[in-house]
C-alpha cells in the first residue's frame, strides 16, 4: 500500500462511516473503480483466509481513528451518560435484590440514556461476533456493494416518506381534534413524565416524583405539568440564561436551563472544548428527547446496524432511518445514531488491532499513522457538518448519491 492509496481511504473512510453512504461499501467500491493494485487490495481481504490482509488491518486502525473522533466529540456527553449508568447500576442492584428480579432504578435522563444505549448495542454486538467474517467474505465485493448501495438508497428515500407520511397524519389528526374539549391526563404514567414502568423503579433515596431530575421528556398537551419541571411554575432560571429579562438574547424563544441541584450539577454547562453552551444545551435537551424512546424502540433502531454489516449498507443511514421510523426527528435521530455508533465501531476496532501486530501490519505502519491522523479530523469534521445539517436538511440528498452511485457501480461490475 503507497502513501497516496492510504491517504485515499482514510479520507473516504472519514467521511463515509459518519455520513449516511456506507463507509464499508465505499472501501470496496473505490479500490475497484480505480482497479489495478487498488482492487487487489480488496480482493485480498475478501478472501475466507484473510486475516493476513494489510487492508483489513489499515480499515481497522482507521475504525478505530473514527471511534476516537466520536469518543473526542460526544466526551461531556458520555461522561454524564457514564456517571448516569454508575448511579444506576448499584441502585438497580438492589431493586432486584428486594424484587427477586431484574429491575432497573431510573431517576434522570442520563441514567435512562444509558440502559436505552445498552439495549441498543446487544442486537449488533452478538451479530457481529457471530457473522462479521461470513458476510464479509460473501458480500465485500464490487458487484455486491454496488447492489447494497442502491438498496441503501432506496431505504433513505423510504425513511423520508415514511417521517412526511407521519407528520401529514399528525397533520390531519389535529385538525380532527380543534375545537374538542381536552382530555384530562393524570401526571403519572405517560411517556413524558418521570413515570415508573413495572421493570423500571425509583430507587431508594431516589426521588421518585415528577418532574426530579427527569423533566427530559417535554411533557404531552393535556398533561398538568408537575411542579419543579422547567415547563412548570416556579422553575427557576440560571441568572444570565436567555430566558432572563435584560439579556441580550431574551427575545429569542429558548428553553430554559435548569439551575444546579435539579436534575443535573451545574457543572454540566460548562463548555467543553470546541463546543459552546448553546451547543451542549441543545445536546442535552435532545438526550430528553431520545429518552423518552421506549426500551423496545431503541433496541429496534440499534438492531438496525446488523444490516451495516453487508458493504454498501450504511450504519448511521439505517440507524437514522429507525429513528425516524420511531418518531425521532432528524437532528435526534442522527445524534442516536452517533451515540450508538460510538462503542459498536470502538469495539469491532480494538478487538481487530492485533492483526496490526502481526503480519498483515509489519510494513505499514507509516501508513496507518498517516491514514489515523487524516482519518480522526476528517470523522471529526463530518461529526460538526452532519450534526447542523440535520437541524434542517433531510436524508433525501444522501439518497440521491447512493442511487446514483450504486446504479454506475452495478453498471460497472455487473
Amino acid at each position: 500500500m503507497t502513501y497516496f492509496q492510504a491517504l485515499v481511504i482514510a479520507l473516504v473512510q472519514g467521511v463515509t462511516e459518519l455520513f449516511p453512504i456506507s463507509s464499508l461499501g465505499h472501501s470496496v467500491l473505490v479500490p475497484a473503480w480505480f482497479g489495478g493494485s487498488w482492487q487487489a487490495m480488496v480482493t485480498q481481504s475478501s478472501q475466507a483466509t484473510s486475516e493476513s490482509s494489510f487492508y483489513l488491518a489499515y480499515i481497522v486502525a482507521l475504525h478505530c481513528a473514527t471511534a476516537l473522533a466520536l469518543t473526542w466529540y460526544f466526551r461531556a456527553d458520555w461522561a454524564r451518560i457514564i456517571r448516569g449508568l454508575l448511579r444506576s447500576l448499584p441502585a438497580s442492584a438492589r431493586l432486584t435484590l428486594r424484587g427477586r428480579r431484574p429491575r432497573l432504578a431510573v431517576a434522570d435522563t442520563d441514567e435512562r440514556l444509558a440502559w436505552l444505549i445498552i439495549f441498543a448495542t446487544i442486537p449488533v454486538g452478538l451479530t457481529g461476533l457471530a457473522l462479521e467474517h461470513t458476510l464479509r467474505v460473501l458480500f465485500a465485493k464490487p458487484a455486491s456493494a454496488a447492489v447494497l448501495l442502491f438498496a441503501n438508497g432506496l431505504i433513505l428515500l423510504g425513511a423520508e416518506a415514511l417521517r412526511r407520511s407521519a407528520g401529514r397524519r399528525g397533520q390531519a389528526g389535529a385538525a380532527a381534534g380543534a375545537g374538542r374539549p381536552g382530555r384530562a391526563f393524570a401526571p403519572a404514567g405517560g411517556r413524558g413524565t418521570a413515570a415508573v414502568t413495572p421493570r423500571e423503579d425509583a430507587a431508594p433515596g431516589y426521588p421518585g416524583a415528577p418532574g426530579h431530575g427527569y423533566p427530559g421528556v417535554p411533557q404531552r398537551p393535556g398533561y398538568p405539568v408537575s411542579p419543579g419541571h422547567p415547563q412548570g411554575p416556579g422553575y427557576p432560571r440560571v441568572p444570565g440564561s436567555h430566558g432572563v429579562p435584560g439579556h441580550p438574547g431574551a427575545a429569542r424563544p429558548t428553553v430554559p436551563m435548569p439551575a444546579a441541584g435539579i436534575g443535573r450539577p451545574a457543572s454540566h454547562r460548562k463548555p467543553p472544548g470546541g463546543r459552546d453552551v448553546t451547543d451542549v444545551t441543545a445536546a442535552e435537551r435532545s438526550d430528553e428527547r431520545i429518552a423518552g424512546l421506549s426500551y423496545a424502540d431503541g433496541t429496534l433502531i440499534g438492531a438496525a446496524q446488523i444490516l451495516a454489516l453487508l458493504a454498501g449498507i450504511s450504519r448511521s443511514g439505517v440507524t437514522i432511518a429507525g429513528g425516524l421510523w420511531r418518531g425521532l426527528d432528524h437532528e435526534d435521530a442522527a445524534r442516536f445514531a452517533f451515540l450508538l455508533a460510538t462503542p459498536v465501531i470502538l469495539a469491532a476496532g480494538v478487538l481487530k488491532v492485533p492483526s496490526l501486530a502481526g503480519p498483515a501490519g509489519a510494513h505499514i505502519h507509516g501508513q496507518v499513522l498517516l491514514g489515523v491522523i487524516v482519518c480522526g479530523i476528517t470523522a471529526y469534521l463530518s461529526i460538526r457538518f452532519l450534526l447542523r445539517w440535520f437541524q434542517t436538511r433531510t436524508l433525501t440528498p444522501f439518497a440521491i448519491y447512493c442511487l446514483a452511485a450504486g446504479a454506475l457501480s452495478i453498471l460497472r461490475f455487473l
